[in-house]
């Protein structure tokens, strides 16, 4: 088994190219926003498209929520795909939901730049912001199960094999997710600092100071975080071991709490203090 991967920012048509792409680079399995599809059914995992918030539609998608990785793995294990399409936002991303599905490699990442003219990014991302309709490759009758009230209409693809004909590669779905109607949403950094600075203090720092929180941009798209901030420790402690366990914390509590993708955490030792 192999794995491929095609990426774009939110809403500029992964989904619905994601059958195109399957069938030119010769993937029998696609894992979008958490879940496996294999022959056009879902067979393992649960939609981000199913969540009540952006922030859990995320964690969803990344596969942090408990148990969701392990479904999706073992369903991998029991339908034996021979190559695997990954969507996700950020060459990171896809790496991210690779690792937590014990996954190999990714052999080939894809753009969407390559696959798409501006034009049609334009129009994919004119559907998603005005009006909320995002897509599932899977036939719609394969989605009621999940999706009672969010489905909106079916759409039918094709995989042009001739001039004069044509044959039926699948069918994807439109669906309206609850979390698309609530506005934008946006997490102050301070909000971050205050997850780091409790974090870090509860691994054993006895003071937190200077925390920073810088975003990665890419045009309008945040693709993650970079954090840093300086603390002081009791004299004592094994400083290498302390530090590591105070980043793996803080990646995981920001990560897990946001839903941002936590690229660096830096730390950096600015006194010892030896208890009386």
């Amino acid at each position: 088994m192999d794995v491929i991967a095609l990426v774009g920012p939110s809403g500029t048509g992964k989904s619905h190219r994601a059958l195109i792409v399957a069938h030119k680079h010769q993937a029998d399995a696609i894992i979008d926003d958490g879940i496996l599809i294999k022959d056009g059914k879902i067979v393992g995992g649960h939609s981000a498209k199913q969540e009540k918030s952006r922030i859990m539609a995320v964690r969803r998608a990344i596969f942090v929520l408990p148990g969701h990785a392990q479904e999706v793995r073992e369903a991998i294990a029991r339908v034996q795909p021979h190559r695997i399409l990954v969507l996700g936002t950020s060459e990171n991303m896809v790496q991210k939901i690779a690792k937590a599905l014990k996954l190999p490699p990714i052999a080939h990442i894809i753009h969407i730049e390559d696959i798409a003219t501006r034009q049609d990014i334009e129009k994919a991302q004119f559907y998603r912001l005005k009006q909320g309709k995002h897509i599932i490759p899977v036939p719609t009758i394969e989605l009621k199960p999940h999706f009672s009230g969010y489905l909106v209409d079916p759409l039918q693809t094709f995989f042009k094999r001739s001039s004069t004909k044509r044959r039926r590669l699948g069918e994807k779905s439109i669906v309206r997710p609850v979390f698309s109607y609530y506005g934008k949403l946006s997490i102050d950094d301070s909000a971050i600092e205050s997850i780091v600075g409790r974090i870090v203090r509860e691994k054993g720092a006895t003071k937190v100071k200077h925390i920073r929180v810088r975003h990665l941009m890419k045009g309008d798209e945040d693709m993650g975080l970079t954090i840093a901030c300086d603390v002081e420790l009791t004299y004592g402690n094994h400083i290498p071991t302390l530090i590591a366990g105070q980043q793996q914390a803080v990646r995981r509590a920001v990560e897990f709490m946001t839903g941002m993708i936590v690229h660096e955490v830096n730390i950096r030792v600015r006194a010892l203090y030896v208890e009386a």
